[in-house]
């Protein structure tokens, strides 16, 4: 796993991080922070992770909060992996027939309340800490806490993308009193605090999840959401409490590593595909970057192509995930690939989708957590019920609006979901967390991710920062970093070439070296965090 490559130490790289006893990754400096010290502090690595995402939820507001989703797969040491489905349920009253009599035709907007199935995070939460952690919640939630009462500084990369939202918050008033400032976005640097955020982390650290299912905050959050047309009962909001369930993940062989997700609804079942079909291929240090993003682009479109299809709630999938991950399926799908030419676009009417954070840690006893947590879009619906503070999410965007597809929205039904933690074994030893973000991305972000490792040989920092490419959509977005002529090479090959304005997606990895025992860790230069570890 160590790549023997000498390294360069020009330019603004980071190397890799190295750590004895345990380590941390996430997408902001403050949220390692938060993980680490409770990990210092004897806390679990779920401990850890859950002080990482709290802190995060102040911290990147854009992209997560504790009115959102997540999926999480924790290796305890020596024991096999489990995973966590975090993932909400539509309300009962909601029904296709039911939306299109509110009016709604062909999907659902992102800030309609409609798009907003009950959030499922917290109970996922409560579950974990209660079967996983060490910790007491008050202590684990405190640095959130206080970046929420008494503000916390705005990162670059966050302030970023606030700016690329700003037409969009000031439409809501509401959003638009918590996340403007005098009408502006909060720039690099400004202070922001969120203190309704901060009472409820309170209230959940001292109560549990009947602090968000149960009583005043739900009573407000339903009152909200049917002010603005939504079919969320209490009821609904009391169900979900004890909704969030564990799972067994799902995996395939790539590369002689043990690459483990979570099953449906989410799309790690379309990672793995995705892996399985470029396997087929050599992607070794000797292949062009050409014909290396051609093969990956490819092999997207087919997996995305299946994913649309056939992903869902699974009690709604009609497709055997053994049949979709058999070595005869990726088989006949790589065959379907012309190394000289584009195949036709698979024109995809899913919303795009691309807010997420993600972060895994590793604690001194060897456990490891993959965990990921999502409100969907920037800022989620942007709809927040003044009275709590709470931010809500709009995963059920993602329903479809047609009659007896997989995803259609139905009473008490998970939408498709993009966000994908990963856990790498090999032996059956658990050696490695990861995780890409970017909605759509993720799937494709993770397949590369572990070909820089496993097929050109690199370590961890810099198979994270390489050049990104993704193909979709009818495009293929390429970072700046993709050199010109390998772009033309590609335009003569029949795809539409568009270079990327931002990065594409983000990512935190750590993994286990197997000679010294010594982890190993990464984090994403394209957003504001670090790896940490001691």
């Amino acid at each position: 796993m160590i790549s023997t490559r000498r390294p360069e130490f020009f330019g603004p790289a980071r190397p890799t991080l190295f750590a004895r006893d345990a380590a941390i990754a996430t997408s902001h400096p403050l949220a390692t922070a938060a993980g680490l010290e409770i990990l210092q502090a004897g806390g679990t690595a779920m401990d850890a992770a859950l002080a990482a995402v709290a802190a995060q939820c102040v911290v990147e507001p854009a992209m997560t909060g504790i009115g959102g989703d997540c999926f999480v797969l924790y290796a305890p040491a020596g024991k096999p992996t489990v995973a966590m489905n975090g993932s909400g349920r539509a309300p009962m009253a909601a029904s296709v027939a039911a939306l299109k009599a509110a009016g709604l035709t062909t999907e659902i907007p992102r800030t309609s309340a409609h798009a907003v199935t009950v959030p499922g995070a917290i109970s996922a939460w409560m579950k974990l800490h209660a079967d996983y952690g060490r910790l007491p919640l008050d202590q684990l939630f405190a640095r959130a806490i206080a970046y929420a009462e008494t503000g916390y500084p705005v990162t670059q990369r966050v302030a970023f993308d606030w700016a690329d939202e700003a037409a969009l918050l000031a439409q809501d008033p509401n959003a638009s009193a918590a996340f403007l400032k005098d009408g502006a976005p909060y720039a690099a640097g400004d202070r922001h605090a969120q203190p309704l955020l901060g009472q409820r982390l309170r209230e959940i650290a001292a109560h549990g999840a009947s602090a968000f299912y149960e009583g005043k905050v739900a009573e407000s959050l339903v009152a909200y959401l049917q002010s603005l047309g939504g079919l969320h009962t209490l009821d609904d909001f009391a169900a979900m409490k004890d909704a969030a369930f564990y799972t067994t993940p799902i995996s395939t062989e790539f590369r002689g590593y043990t690459v483990e997700e979570c099953p449906p609804n989410g799309q790690g079942l379309f990672a793995l595909l995705l892996m399985n079909i470029l396997a087929e291929f050599d992607l070794g240090p000797e292949v062009s970057l050409a014909d290396r993003i051609h093969l990956h682009a490819e092999a997207t479109k087919i997996a995305y192509h299946n994913r649309d299809a056939l992903l869902a709630d699974p009690a709604a999938m009609t497709v055997p995930v053994a049949e979709l991950l058999s070595k005869d399926t990726a088989k006949r799908l790589a065959a379907q690939i012309d190394i000289a030419r584009a195949r036709p676009p698979a024109l995809w009417d899913e919303p795009e989708h691309k807010d997420t954070v993600y972060v895994c840690a590793v604690d001194h006893d060897g456990n490891m957590v993959s965990f990921i947590n999502s409100i969907f879009h920037a800022y989620g619906s942007t709809r927040i019920d003044p009275q709590t503070g709470v931010l809500l999410h709009s995963r059920g965007a993602s329903f479809r609006l047609i009659e007896g597809h997989p995803n259609a929205i139905a009473p008490g039904k998970r939408p498709l979901h993009t966000i994908i933690p990963g856990l790498l074994r090999r032996n059956g030893e658990a050696v490695g967390v990861f995780g890409v973000m970017g909605g759509h991305y993720q799937s494709a972000g993770q397949a590369a991710l572990l070909s820089g490792l496993f097929d050109r040989g690199l370590d961890l920092q810099s198979a994270i920062d390489a050049p990104r490419s993704f193909g979709f959509d009818g495009t293929l977005e390429v970072e700046p970093t993709v050199p010109e002529e390998v772009r033309a090479d590609l335009a003569a090959r029949g795809h539409t070439v568009k270079l990327a304005v931002e990065g594409i997606g983000g990512g935190q990895i750590i993994v286990r070296d197997p000679a010294t025992g010594f982890l190993m860790a990464g984090s994403d230069p394209r957003k504001d965090g670090c790896a940490l570890g001691f």
